[in-house]
């Protein structure tokens, strides 16, 4: 019998738990097609902020704030902002990736029926915060581990989240009346969803493939492949 030790067996979830867990990591997707007008309640949203709030950050700065939008014309103002850009980004690609590009759907700003706007306070907790003297970016760090707890509470709900990039952070903050040197960190369109697809949207368009996990670990130093860790994934795929 294989000896199970009691520190994981007392803090380690159920497997049903732990199966819900990695579902919702495998299957979120970054939504753009698929919204519903279904609204999302406000009991939902609330759920979703808390976990988003619930995330890591360092020193315990917390550096988040999220706007809610939903608000049409301020919407619009984002959607017309996002072309701007996508048609600018358009012109870094040389035929054909360009026109595929043009082609792809990028955002639901408008179909979706919130929009949410995470923000990041680089100046919370003041100047000298626990964690920041060596890497000062760390509450943009933070940041993006409560976007991705509210995008993984989300696919827990049901709800599809997008996050729109390709949008200017100066346009942004006129919009929404973000000061300095508050940023602008994700935009998220929210909502209910017809479908949650098997792969990422990207994948299946051709624009890239998942790169192989077992090229990505190194042992001990950069480049040096971690054999054991590629000998056990790849009996897992077997």
């Amino acid at each position: 019998m294989t000896h199970v030790p009691r520190a994981r067996a007392s803090f380690a979830l159920s497997p049903q738990e732990r199966r819900g867990v990695y579902r919702a990591i495998y299957g979120r997707r970054d939504v753009r097609a698929q919204f519903l007008s279904d609204p999302v309640p406000d009991r939902v949203l609330a759920r979703l902020l808390r976990a988003a709030h619930h995330a890591p950050s360092v020193g315990f700065m917390q550096p988040w704030n999220f706007i809610v939008i939903r608000d049409r014309a301020a919407r619009a103002a984002v959607r017309e902002a996002f072309v701007r850009e996508r048609d600018r980004a358009a012109q870094l690609y040389e035929e054909p990736r360009r026109s595929q590009f043009l082609e792809l759907k990028l955002e639901g700003i408008l179909e979706a029926p919130l929009n949410l706007c995470v923000t990041c306070d680089p100046e919370r907790g003041g100047p000298h915060v626990l964690g920041r003297s060596a890497v000062r970016e760390t509450d943009i760090y933070s940041t993006a581990c409560a976007v991705q707890n509210l995008w993984l509470a989300a696919r827990a709900e049901g709800v599809g989240v997008g996050w729109v990039s390709i949008v200017q952070p100066a346009e942004l903050r006129a919009i929404l009346g973000i000061p300095e040197p508050v940023l602008p960190l994700a935009y998220l369109c929210l909502g209910y969803v017809s479908e949650f697809k098997d792969t990422p949207d990207l994948a299946r368009a051709g624009w890239r493939q998942r790169l192989p996990l077992g090229d990505l670990v190194f042992g001990d130093r950069w480049g040096a492949p971690d054999l054991r860790v590629r000998a056990t994934l790849e009996r897992a795929e077997r």
